[in-house]
């Protein structure tokens, strides 16, 4: 039993369901919104056993020690009854479901895409940079602060050539990346506020995105015309598919493991001078607008990967493969095919 963790709304999990649904392998999508009202847990912990199982409301139960693959994609707040009005009980019931649900997704034994607490942990820009330059990824300069006179000397050794952008994106606050601009500076003492992520705007010829399923990447390239700063306000923006140099695609996928993750939505910037600038990695990106530019097999390759249930080589057993790689001159044998 493959389990899915998402909202049935979710297109994307959706497209993953249909395409295990042709390999025919069972499933089923845990809607966390359900709990309490349709869905139910169970443990039963002794000297003998601990065990733990769900139980949906049409009266199917699943046993966690069945689920040989569960996908963590973008799980939904759980949705006590209104009943709860006290902020405080509210507070309690959360806490309490959040703490059993995650000795649940820890005692399991599936594979699972991405592990909850590495999923978190792989989300923070600051980490991943660090990771992906000691991966020899390169890296756009940066400089996260409060201090707005680390801000304003930044600025002045990179006068016009300053991004910013937010480290989490959030509901409440969704923000673009940004130039800083002349009239902006001005305002540097507000950056004593809260850390600020700015970076050296890097040149390119083209953005990539590159969906990244275990061992397999599958690497698409466009060409922001109108808003060069961030490709996701270029909606006419066209999707190819896109070769990436083999060192690339090794160090990437050491920055994979070190992470911890089995699926990663990364961007890179090809600058004019053939360097790939790593940007960052979503560990739940999207990836159906790239599928459908490219007619790349994403979702397949999703499912296949749930469906075989094994986790990826470890970090030392990819850099260990990069080194003789380069060695040898080969090529990586499951390349995909531009």
């Amino acid at each position: 039993m493959i389990l899915i963790i998402s909202s049935p709304e979710d297109v994307h999990a959706q497209a993953v369901q249909a395409e295990l649904d042709r390999m025919g392998c069972p499933h089923r999508l845990l809607n966390l919104a359900e709990f309490p009202s349709k869905v139910s847990l169970t443990a039963h912990l002794d000297g003998r056993r601990s065990d733990f199982a769900l139980t949906f409301g049409d009266g199917l139960r699943v046993a966690m020690d069945e689920v040989t693959a569960v996908w963590w994609r973008r799980p939904q707040a759980f949705g006590f009854p209104t009943e709860i009005k006290d902020p405080a009980y509210r507070h309690f019931a959360q806490s309490e479901a959040s703490t059993v649900f995650q000795g649940m997704y820890q005692s399991s034994a599936a594979l699972w895409i991405n592990d909850v607490v590495r999923d978190a942990a792989a989300a923070h820009k600051p980490w991943q940079l660090k990771l992906a330059r000691e991966a020899g990824l390169a890296i756009p300069e940066t400089l996260i602060t409060n201090d707005p006179e680390e801000a304003r000397a930044f600025w002045r050794r990179h006068p016009g050539e300053v991004i910013y952008k937010p480290f989490l994106q959030t509901y409440h606050a969704w923000r673009e990346t940004r130039r800083v601009k002349p009239e902006e500076e001005a305002l540097a003492e507000a950056v004593r506020l809260t850390p600020v992520l700015f970076q050296r705007y890097v040149p390119a010829v083209c953005d990539l995105r590159v969906t990244v399923i275990g061992e397999r990447l599958f690497a698409a390239a466009a060409r922001g015309e109108e808003y060069d700063l961030d490709i996701r306000f270029n909606v006419e923006a066209k999707y190819r598919p896109h070769e990436l140099p083999a060192e690339v695609e090794d160090r990437l996928l050491i920055l994979m493991r070190r992470l911890g993750l089995e699926y990663g939505a990364v961007d890179f910037r090809l600058t004019p001078e053939g360097k790939y600038v790593f940007l960052e990695v979503n560990p739940a990106g999207q990836f159906l607008y790239v599928e459908k530019a490219t007619e790349q097999p994403i979702a397949r390759a999703l499912a296949e990967h749930l469906a075989r249930g094994v986790a990826t080589s470890t970090e030392v057993d990819w850099a260990l493969h990069a080194e003789a790689r380069a060695a040898s001159g080969g090529a990586r044998p499951d390349r995909e095919a531009a």
